[in-house]
C-alpha cells in the first residue's frame, strides 16, 4: 500500500487529523473583531472537519471546505448531514498550493494545522489575493514555546518539520508579509490528547500487529509512536499557537 494512501485510510477515523478542540476554534473566531458580520469563510486542509462544524454552527453565511483528499470530503459532508448543517457547508476537491477561487472572495481563511503543508510564508502570501480588504487568515501551527530545547526533541522535528520556529519569528513572519496580530494563543494539551494522540494510540496498537513485518510501513507506525511519547515528555518545549491575523 502507497505509504500517504495508508495514513489517509487510518487517519480518517479519528476525531481530527491533528491537535484542536472546539473550545479553542471558537476563542479564535470570538478573537475576530465584529465576528457577527463575517460573510464568507474558506476553511483550507479542512481534513474531515471538526471545526468546520464548528465554525457552521458559529456563523450564518455558508462556509466553503477544502481538502484534496476526497474521502475526508465525504465523511465531512455525512457529519453536516447528521448535524442538519448540509445547507451550509459547501465542499471542494483542490491543493491548497494551487486554489481555485476569484480575488477577494473571502472575509475569513481559516487552516487549523495545515499550513504548514504548503509552508507559513508562502501561504500568507498566496492566500492573501483571496482575502476581502481588511480580512481575516486565522490558523494553527507548531511552534517552539521555549529555548534551550532538548537535543532529542530538536532532532526528531528537524525531519518532521524543519521550518519550525518559535512564536515571536512567527510573529516577525506574518508582519514581514503584510499581516497584523489581532492575537495568539496556545492550544492546551488536551487539544493533543482528546482528540488526536489517545484515538490514534489505539489504532497503532492494532496496526503495529498487522504491519510489524512490512518494511515500508512499520517504521511509518513507529514514527507515529515516537512522536506521541516526545510529547508526553517534552510537551513544555512545544504545542500548536493559534494566530488570528488581519490583512493590512
Amino acid at each position: 500500500m502507497d505509504v500517504q494512501e495508508f495514513f489517509f485510510q487510518h487517519y480518517i477515523d479519528l476525531p481530527r487529523q491533528g491537535p484542536g478542540d472546539n473550545q479553542s476554534t471558537i476563542k479564535a473566531f470570538n478573537s475576530i473583531p465584529n465576528e457577527r458580520e463575517i460573510k464568507s469563510l474558506l476553511d483550507v486542509g479542512c481534513g474531515t472537519g471538526m471545526q468546520t462544524i464548528q465554525l457552521a454552527k458559529l456563523i450564518h453565511e455558508r462556509i466553503t471546505a477544502v481538502d484534496f483528499y476526497k474521502p475526508f470530503l465525504d465523511k465531512l459532508e455525512l457529519t453536516a448531514k447528521k448535524e442538519k448543517l448540509q445547507e451550509k457547508i459547501s465542499t471542494s476537491v483542490q491543493l491548497m498550493e494551487d486554489l481555485e477561487f476569484d480575488d477577494n472572495s473571502f472575509d475569513i481563511i481559516w487552516s487549523e494545522g495545515s499550513i504548514y503543508i504548503i509552508g507559513l510564508e508562502k501561504g500568507l502570501n498566496e492566500w492573501k489575493r483571496f482575502l476581502k480588504p481588511n480580512g481575516y487568515l486565522v490558523y494553527s501551527l507548531i511552534c517552539w514555546l521555549k529555548k534551550d530545547i532538548p537535543e532529542e526533541l530538536k532532532e526528531f522535528w528537524k525531519i518532521a518539520y524543519p521550518k519550525i520556529t518559535d512564536v515571536d519569528s512567527n510573529i516577525d513572519i506574518i508582519v514581514r508579509n503584510g499581516y497584523k496580530v489581532i492575537n495568539h494563543f496556545t492550544l492546551p494539551e488536551s487539544s493533543w490528547w482528546d482528540n488526536y494522540y489517545n484515538p490514534l494510540l489505539k489504532k497503532l496498537e492494532s496496526l503495529d500487529k498487522k504491519y510489524i513485518n512490512d518494511p515500508s510501513l512499520s517504521p511509518i507506525i513507529k514514527e507515529a509512536a515516537d512522536e506521541i511519547e516526545l510529547f508526553r515528555k517534552y510537551s513544555a518545549y512545544y504545542g500548536y499557537e493559534f494566530f488570528i491575523i488581519q490583512k493590512s
